[in-house]
């Protein structure tokens, strides 16, 4: 049911938190200086976002996890750095500007353009589904999200911008100026804690940071970390060099795609007729895939009967078979005796190469055949398309078609023992979807053809994300592992047995302004050298000390180490810093932004402004900064830098700042960057810092962000900027909803209508604080004793919530954190209001300030508007201490749940009874009105009976053997079956078996004991009077299930058990 939310508590939760952003401010609460004496600190950051466009919501969730822990740690009496950056480094903003010059001199100004070319159809790949390397991809993400939008102009447009401001853009520097500033007072409405005088911008507009880029370089260098050898670039044949974007008619942002190229190797004799003249060297059809992992499974290869493919011989002595333009790339990737050139020695249609017998590589099968598919296209890969049905729903949905159309096998010339044989085969476990993922998705789609492409589409992206993500293999020497694990290890190992080769294009055409179709080619570039041995292993070492929060980031971090190389660290083109030692380079983006950490502890010492145009807090000037004063800052036992001699006490001050602050102590993003930034970050740090000290301490890797569960896209309307969703449901009611949203590595979803609920609990929760402010003469005195049972009941839960909650914000668990300290600390609350007869004022209070300190890293306008409004506290909240929890009697905590499960059960008991059922009359006869029982018997059992006895300690035995779990109930079952005295009870035994268990599970091994952990009839007699009044009895008695009175009720008295009490109306 969809929550309505009233704008006007809306606009009054926005004027609380516009009121409170401004105290802050004009209070400096969040800008932080390193102090003279010893003290805790904490420094997070978040990847600074690349700036495009705005801020959206899947940006949001991840520094939100940041925010919280700020939040939490100030808590804690640590001194708290929270500084944010803005990247500006790289090609997308260059390419865009270039973009908006050329259509306005194409177009005009405004552009006029052409009607019919308006929108651009996004092709997808109807074969894999790419599971890239991000480290690779170029793309930006501003262009990855505005739908079906061709034009830059248009995409600008998106955005909420007009022509005349559009017209602005075409200057690369205005993107900076314009969305750089936009960004920071996006993040000011949500409340980031944050030293905003900190902030900065990348790249060579900001003198201060481009000195301290190249001092980094410079300091890779020296301790060759940095080489200049062969790398994939995209280049144009035409041109003779590297095609980067502003060389380019088409195919902005797009970067080079990696595949592992499977060699086929044709076993049939005799071979066709036209291949008959190269019998004296082994000859292959070669396949592109992306998913080397999965070709345990393959069952057959694809070709197109249509497509003309060609035969050439490769510099290892063998030939390839493969469309001309894959050969044409193969031919500038060292595969071909001459680079550049390639000779095709004979051209052939798919239909002469159908039916081959190939060998096909780590497939189980002796042998697989080529068999057709129709759906292949020439523009990817190499036209030739390995086939594994069990994990690929084009795959399995072609096969199905030639096993049951006769026809059509006979049309290509396919014999039966071809196809029928060839069932697919089980390699991976997908969580949900079983061995056999595809054919569980297509029949779970209804798919019957392999024409049905929109389901197919569909289909691949259940099982290919999925399959990678969460697959373990079943299958060959890595059965048991993750497939992300061990992809890499797999393709490495085929190349090394010569089953397999690397094979790079380009991810979508690209065309050079030459009208070239540009080609991936090994070119010398510069590069940082994270394939050498001693400088992985460096940060294998530093890995271990690393606090990862969840298993799964670490084998994730452990398995990109396992296959990572040379990453290029140059580019010809863009915005960022020029490389120090080869000005005609550029430092590209991921390479610039992997210890700017360090910069963040004395960045406002440098600059005033976000571009470094004024000097910060130590009158610096930009020419004043070489490599020695970064030495000083950074390094132990350095010298002061000759010319700044007269300054040494503001460098002091400087060194201070980073040596009191470093290292990182978490660093936040999505877990998609850990196989390029998060593992960079890491290897930078071991590389420019000797001491372990200063390398990070913590990474929280988070999955991406669901909108009300379907992924965010402009072009579908289910989109959230950071301001939208502050403007809808208020900074702390979204902030609320992203902390609810999910804890794991696995996607998190934000729900509207969840967020709008948030909202009202919030409202309504500021409410209630001032009404009981304003109602204390109704409360009993605070210094009246706090003696009754609800009274101890609610102080046991607000010290237990107190530790509970801690332990979570401990472990970066923001919806366990939101689930105990504040969903069920209410509900504490709630049960304390209806179980006391009048609530304690001091209580009540404490229960307040606790409420408001735990949920303050998450929602705190809200907590602080409270802490000092309403409660008239004399300091913000932000300088408050995490409570110190009391003693808990877990025992009256246990009973107070038993008493509100026992009132619940009443209560369902009490509508039973009151339903009157009419038997033997008509439908259309009166019924009479239901009965409301007047009296009522509550039964309590002092015992279990001697047969649940001794069910209850054979599962005790059991637990504790079994490591404090429950073996399977097969096992629990052979040892009560051994047991002479349960045999007349049988039918009884799993039922009571399945209940204690669920009980144990829930609740503790505490409910395997013969007794419970309090006194059951006390309890109840304490709050007869409570259960009298819910319950709008007349009379209510509790008995024992012993007394002679038990045995009159009509009640089968052996059901009622130790924490089941039964209650019989009258």
């Amino acid at each position: 049911m969809e929550v309505k939310k009233s704008n006007v508590k809306l606009n009054a939760m926005l004027q609380i938190e516009s009121d409170i952003q401004s105290r802050w401010e004009n209070e400096k609460i969040f800008e932080e200086e390193a102090p003279n004496g010893s003290q805790g600190k904490y420094l997070v950051t978040f990847p600074y976002p690349y700036m495009n466009g705005r801020l959206h919501l899947g940006h949001t969730f991840t520094l939100a996890k940041c925010e919280f822990a700020v939040g939490y740690q100030r808590l804690l009496g640590k001194k708290c750095l929270f500084p944010f950056g803005f990247h500006c480094t790289g090609m997308p903003i260059k390419a865009a500007a270039d973009k908006l010059t050329r259509e306005m001199a194409d177009f005009g100004f405004p552009p006029n353009f052409p009607k019919d070319d308006i929108v651009e159809e996004v092709e997808q790949d109807v074969k894999e589904l790419e599971i890239k390397d991000k480290s690779k991809s170029k793309k930006s993400k501003a262009v990855a999200k505005t739908g079906t939008a061709k034009y830059q102009w248009q995409i600008m447009q998106s955005l909420g911008l007009n022509d005349d401001e559009i017209k602005k853009f075409a200057d690369p520097i205005h993107w900076i100026k314009y969305f750089s500033p936009a960004a920071m007072a996006d993040l000011k409405l949500m409340g980031l804690k944050t030293d905003w005088r900190r902030s900065f911008v990348t790249t060579d507009v900001n003198p201060y940071y481009d000195s301290f880029v190249r001092w980094q370089f410079n300091i890779l260098k020296k301790k060759e970390k940095i080489r200049y050898g062969k790398r994939y670039t995209i280049y144009s044949p035409k041109d003779g060099q590297p095609c980067m974007d502003h060389d380019r008619s088409s195919g902005e942002n797009v970067g080079p795609q990696e595949y592992t190229l499977i060699k086929l190797k044709i076993i049939q004799d005799p071979l066709p007729e036209k291949l008959r003249l190269f019998n004296d060297k082994p000859i292959y059809l070669v396949a592109a895939t992306l998913r080397p992992e999965t070709m345990y499974g393959q069952t057959n290869c694809w070709v197109h009967p249509d497509i003309k493919y060609v035969l050439f011989e490769t510099v290892d002595g063998e030939y390839f078979i493969s469309t001309k333009r894959s050969a044409r790339n193969m031919s500038f990737q060292n595969f071909t005796h001459d680079w550049g050139k390639v000779d095709f020695l004979t051209e052939i249609t798919g239909q002469e190469i159908m039916g081959l017998k190939l060998k096909a590589p780590l497939s189980s099968l002796d042998c697989v055949y080529s068999l057709p598919m129709m759906t292949i296209k020439e523009d990817k890969g190499t036209g030739i398309v390995t086939s594994v049905p069990s994990d690929s729903p084009d795959d399995f949905a072609a096969l199905t078609d030639l096993k049951k159309k006769k026809p059509f096998r006979e049309k290509y010339s396919i014999s039966d023992e071809m196809v029928l044989p060839f069932d697919p085969i089980p390699i991976m476990n997908i969580e949900g979807l079983g061995t056999l993922a595809a054919p569980k998705v297509c029949e779970d789609l209804k798919i019957q053809s392999q024409n049905e492409t929109a389901k197919l589409v569909e289909a691949k992206e259940k099982v290919y994300l999925k399959g990678f993500y969460e697959g373990v293999l079943i299958v060959g020497p890595y059965a048991g592992k993750k497939v992300q694990e061990v992809k890499k290890k797999i393709q490495t190992e085929m190349i090394e047995k010569n089953e397999a080769k690397i094979y790079q294009e380009p991810e979508k055409l690209v065309v050079s302004r030459s009208g070239d179709e540009c080609v991936v080619a090994l070119c010398n570039q510069w590069y940082l050298d994270y394939g050498n041995e001693e400088w992985k292993n460096q940060v294998r070492e530093a890995l271990k000390n690393v606090e990862t929060y969840h298993e799964e980031s670490r084998r994730n971090f452990e398995a990109t180490l396992d296959w990572l190389e040379g990453h290029a660290c140059s580019r010809s083109f863009g915005l960022g810093t020029k490389l120090p030692w080869d000005p005609q380079y550029l430092i590209e983006s991921l390479s610039d932004s992997t210890i700017y950490m360090a910069y963040y502890t004395i960045s406002h010492y440098l600059q005033k402004d976000l571009y470094g145009k004024e000097p910060g807090l130590g009158n610096l000037k930009p020419d004043e900064l070489s490599d020695e004063f970064w030495n000083y800052i950074f390094f132990q036992n350095q010298p002061v830098p000759a010319n700044l001699q007269p300054k040494k006490e503001v460098l002091e001050k400087m060194k201070k700042e980073f040596e009191f602050w470093y290292p990182v102590d978490l660093r936040t993003s999505g877990k998609d960057l850990i196989p390029n930034h998060l593992t960079y970050f890491l290897y930078n740090h071991c590389a420019v810092w000797d001491q372990p000290q200063k390398w990070p301490q913590s990474i929280r890797a988070n999955g991406h962000l669901l909108l009300n569960s379907e992924k965010m896209s402009k072009s579908t309307g289910n989109f959230l900027t950071l301001t939208d969703a502050i403007q809808k449901y208020s900074a702390d009611g979204m902030r609320m909803t992203l902390a609810d949203a999910g804890d794991s590595v696995e996607d998190a979803n934000f729900v509207e209508t969840v967020a709008e609920a948030n909202l009202l609990r919030l409202y309504a929760f500021n409410e209630w604080c001032k009404e009981i402010i304003e109602n204390k003469s109704t409360l009993r005195s605070e210094n009246s004793p706090l003696e009754n049972y609800a009274d101890k009941v609610f102080q046991s839960e607000i010290n237990k919530t107190i530790e509970e909650t801690k332990k979570h914000y401990d472990s970066m668990m923001y919806k366990e954190a939101l689930k105990t300290g504040f969903f069920e600390l209410q509900a504490a609350r709630d049960r304390y209001r209806e179980l006391s007869e009048t609530m304690h004022f001091g209580l009540v209070t404490r229960f307040i300030k606790v409420q408001l300190v735990l949920l303050a890293p998450i929602c705190p306008h809200i907590t602080e508007h409270i802490w000092l409004n309403v409660l008239k506290t004399d300091h913000s909240i932000m300088k408050e201490l995490w409570p110190q929890a009391g003693p808990i009697d877990e025992s009256l905590v246990n009973s107070a749940n038993y008493l509100m499960e026992a009132a619940h059960e009443f209560r369902n008991r009490q509508k039973s009874f009151s339903q009157v059922k009419t038997k033997g009359k008509s439908k259309d006869a009166e019924k009479p009105a239901p009965s409301q029982p007047v009296k009522g018997t509550i039964f309590v059992a002092k015992t279990y009976p001697t047969w649940q006895q001794i069910i209850l300690d054979t599962l005790k035995t059991l637990y504790k053997n079994n490591n404090n779990s429950f073996p399977d109930n097969k096992a629990i079952l052979a040892e009560l079956a051994k047991r002479e005295e349960l045999k007349k009870f049988q039918k009884k035994v799993m039922p009571f078996v399945a209940f204690t268990k669920d009980q144990a599970l829930k609740k503790g091994a505490h409910c395997l004991n013969h007794t419970l952990d309090f006194d059951e009839y006390d309890i109840l007699q304490t709050n007869l009077k409570y259960l009298q009044n819910t319950l709008q009895l007349n009379e209510l008695r509790i008995l024992f299930t012993t007394d002679e009175e038990a045995g009159k009720s009509n009640l089968n008295i052996d059901d009622i058990v130790p924490g089941k009490p039964v209650i019989f109306y009258q």
